[in-house]
């Protein structure tokens, strides 16, 4: 299936044969997603499942402070409400627009009615979902031990993969929230690489002008997502493997292992963003003139 236009192509749906394809086109519908949509919530039901064409989307891991980070981003690439074919009946994250476009959406049941026939569409969710938790799990070791330019340099190539432009048009509050960190010190992690000639930026536009500089300071989690991504879903493959996966019975059991997998990796980036999050306010603490004199006069006692 490739007669859509590049702006309204989902790797995904581009990838079927065009049996699954027409089986699926007519409960395919086109639809706008706004800038901070959110699209569900944490614990909540999800009714559709949306395919992303030139949008991103954010999922999102709130802590009990009402502090926020981004634990991956789906675009052109993937699917939001992957909960629905790992039966936990339940969203595991939050999912908001970080960056606005278009999207199919589909009613959840025909997904799964699609789902359970094996077919293509299955075995390409499956691994996809594979490659989302490997984002997801590369996030909280990134969050936890990489300087934020070096996490900025991720985010921004991430973005950039899924749109067809070198352009983001984002704030720096909301980028700072998606990273889990203060405003300021996205500003000043943003001015280091404006300086270096690497992106250039005004208000919430923002313009990468050396990718492969901006490649080049970024920690290996960038790498390391996109080589799990080209690995898992090699398309042209997945096609000539249609016949093959249509006589397959899938196992039931893997559909477990992956819904305990991503239940897992949440928990653990819940834990690292908290810990990364009080270790932020520690090192802003320890500027304030404030603590640092009440630092200095218990050192002479």
């Amino acid at each position: 299936m490739t007669n859509l236009p590049a702006s309204q192509k989902n790797q995904l749906i581009v990838a079927l044969p065009d049996v699954e394809y027409q089986r699926l086109y007519s409960s395919l519908e086109l639809i706008y997603l706004p800038l901070g949509e959110v699209l569900y919530e944490y614990g909540g039901t999800l009714n559709y499942v949306y395919f992303p064409t030139n949008c991103i989307v954010s999922l999102l891991c709130d802590l009990e402070n009402g502090h926020s980070s981004e634990i991956a981003i789906v675009g052109n690439e993937g699917m939001i409400g992957i909960a629905h074919f790992l039966g936990g009946g339940s969203m595991p994250n939050r999912a908001v627009v970080q960056s606005a476009g278009y999207a199919y959406r589909m009613r959840g049941a025909i997904m799964m009615k699609e789902f359970n026939l094996n077919g293509v569409l299955t075995h390409l969710l499956l691994r996809y979902t594979q490659t989302l938790i490997t984002q997801m799990t590369q996030n909280a070791v990134c969050n936890r031990y990489h300087s934020v330019v070096q996490q900025l340099c991720r985010w921004l190539l991430r973005s950039i993969d899924r749109l067809s432009s070198d352009e983001l048009t984002m704030t720096h509050e909301l980028i700072a929230n998606m990273l889990g960190v203060r405003r300021e010190t996205i500003t000043e992690a943003f001015g280091k690489l404006h300086q270096a000639g690497l992106i250039d930026h005004r208000r919430s536009h923002i313009r990468v002008l050396d990718r492969s500089g901006l490649e080049k300071r970024a920690c290996e989690c960038y790498r390391v997502v996109k080589t799990a991504y080209d690995r898992l879903m090699p398309h042209e493959v997945l096609r000539k493997t249609a016949p093959v996966l249509n006589q397959r019975t899938f196992p039931s059991n893997v559909q477990f292992a992956l819904s305990m997998q991503l239940e897992n990796s949440n928990n653990e980036i819940g834990r690292l963003g908290m810990a990364h999050k009080r270790q932020d306010d520690n090192r802003e603490s320890a500027r304030k003139p404030g603590n640092q004199l009440a630092g200095s006069a218990q050192l002479t006692h």
